[in-house]
C-alpha cells in the first residue's frame, strides 16, 4: 500500500488532540498514516504551536497562517470558510494528483477551485454546521456573540449547498447522513475517530458523579447550571465539575456549594482519573449535532454513562447508556444507580458494542477503498 497517499486539509492543528473536532482529525490521520498510506498533512494555524510528533506521524506537514481578521465578518461566505483559504495550499496541491480530504465545511472552499476539479475530493462533516451554529447563537447571552452565531449560521445554511461538488461526504453520525442524504447523493457514515484501544472502566462503585466539558463554551456552562439549579439542588451526591476555562461567575458560584467541587483546566491525566473513579459520569446537551466525543471518553474509561436523548443523536450508543431526559427523571436515575455496582457484564457489553461501530482500524479501511 506504499503508493497510496492523501492530503488532509485541517481547520486548526490537530495536536494536542484535545477538544472534539480535532480529536476525529488526529486519530484519523494517525490510522490512515498506520495503514501505511502516506498522509500529506496541511494545517490552518490560529494560536497553536507546532509539535515534533506532527512530522513524527505524517509523511509531510505544512502551515499556512489563518486569517481572522475582522473584514471576513462582512462576506458573503461563511467566516469559518473566508478565513481559511490559502493560495500556497493551491500551489502544493497541484504538486501531485493525490486525492484531498477536508475537514469540515471550513476547509471546504478548495471544492469551488477550477485547478482541483478533476481530482478526487471529499469532505468530513462533523456537524451540521448551520443548526451547530444557530445553538452555539440560543445559548450565546452576550448579544454581540449571538448575533455573530446567528449570522454564521444563516451564511453556512446557504453556503452548504457548495458540498454538491465533492465526491464523497462522510458523515460523523448516522443522524448527520440522514441529513446530509437528503440534500446531496454520495453519503458515508464513517464514526469518530478516537484514542482508546480497550474498555479500561473499573467494576465496583465510585463516590462521585463527574460533569466535565470545556467550560467556556456558553452551551457546557448551561449544562452546568441546569445540574446545579434543578439536579443537584436536592440531592447529596457529591458532583465534581471538570473543564478548561471556567467563567467567574460559575466559579463564584460553585465556591459556595458545600457538596460541589470545581477542577478547573485539568491534565489530561487528572481528567482520565476523574472519570476513570466516578460513579457517574454525566453528559447533557442542547443540540444533537455530531458526535460528543466525550462519550466515547466516558464509555471506555468510566463506569455508568447518564445522558439525555440529543447526546445519543445517532451514535448508537442507547444501549450503553442511561438515559434520562429531564430534572426529575435524571434525580431518580441517579438515585438508583448509586445504588448499584458497575458489573463484568457491562464491561463485556461495552466491548462486544464499541469494537463494532468504533473500531478506527475497519473505519480506516472504508477511507482507504473511497481513495484507491
Amino acid at each position: 500500500m506504499s503508493d497510496i497517499h492523501i492530503h488532509i486539509i485541517s481547520f486548526d492543528i490537530p495536536f494536542p488532540a484535545n477538544y472534539g473536532g480535532v480529536i476525529d482529525v488526529f486519530f484519523k490521520a494517525k490510522a490512515l498514516s498506520d495503514s501505511g498510506v502516506k498522509v500529506h498533512m496541511h494545517c490552518f494555524q490560529y494560536g497553536r504551536e507546532h509539535y515534533p510528533i506532527m512530522k513524527e506521524t505524517f509523511y509531510k506537514v505544512e502551515y499556512y497562517k489563518r486569517d481572522i481578521s475582522k473584514k471576513h465578518l462582512f462576506k458573503s461566505i461563511p467566516y469559518i470558510v473566508s478565513t481559511r483559504t490559502s493560495e500556497r495550499l493551491i500551489e502544493n496541491l497541484m504538486k501531485d494528483n493525490y486525492p484531498i480530504l477536508m475537514e469540515g465545511l471550513h476547509t471546504s472552499t478548495l471544492l469551488e477551485e477550477p485547478r482541483l476539479k478533476t481530482r478526487i475530493r471529499l469532505v468530513r462533516a462533523h456537524n451540521i454546521e448551520h443548526e451547530y451554529y444557530y445553538n452555539l447563537g440560543k445559548a450565546e447571552k452576550d448579544i454581540f456573540k449571538k448575533y455573530y452565531f446567528y449570522n454564521e449560521a444563516a451564511k453556512l445554511k446557504r453556503y452548504e449547498k457548495i458540498l454538491e461538488k465533492a465526491d464523497r461526504i462522510l458523515a460523523i453520525s448516522e443522524n448527520d447522513k440522514a441529513y446530509f442524504s437528503k440534500e446531496f447523493s454520495r453519503v458515508d457514515h464513517i464514526p469518530a475517530f478516537h484514542p482508546f484501544k480497550e474498555i479500561k472502566s473499573k467494576v465496583g462503585k465510585g463516590n462521585y458523579v463527574l460533569y466535565h466539558g470545556n467550560l467556556s463554551v456558553a452551551e457546557n456552562e448551561n449544562a452546568v447550571n441546569f445540574l446545579l439549579d434543578q439536579v443537584f439542588n436536592e440531592l447529596n451526591f457529591p458532583l465534581i465539575i471538570a473543564g478548561l476555562n471556567p467563567p467567574k461567575q460559575l466559579r463564584n458560584r460553585i465556591e459556595n456549594e458545600p457538596n460541589i467541587n470545581l477542577v478547573a483546566n485539568p491534565t489530561d491525566d487528572k481528567l482520565q482519573e476523574l472519570i476513570e473513579n466516578a460513579h457517574i459520569n454525566i453528559s447533557i446537551t442542547a443540540q444533537k449535532t455530531g458526535l460528543k466525543l466525550k462519550l466515547l471518553n466516558n464509555l471506555y474509561n468510566g463506569r455508568f454513562s447518564l445522558v439525555n436523548d440529543k447526546m445519543l443523536s445517532g451514535s448508537n450508543l442507547d444501549d450503553l447508556c442511561e438515559v434520562a431526559n429531564n430534572h426529575v427523571s435524571l434525580k431518580r436515575r441517579i438515585k438508583i444507580l448509586f445504588r448499584k455496582e458497575f458489573t463484568q457484564e457491562l464491561i463485556e457489553e461495552r466491548k462486544k458494542n464499541l469494537g463494532k461501530i468504533y473500531c478506527n482500524g475497519s473505519n480506516v479501511k472504508k477511507i482507504i477503498e473511497l481513495i484507491k
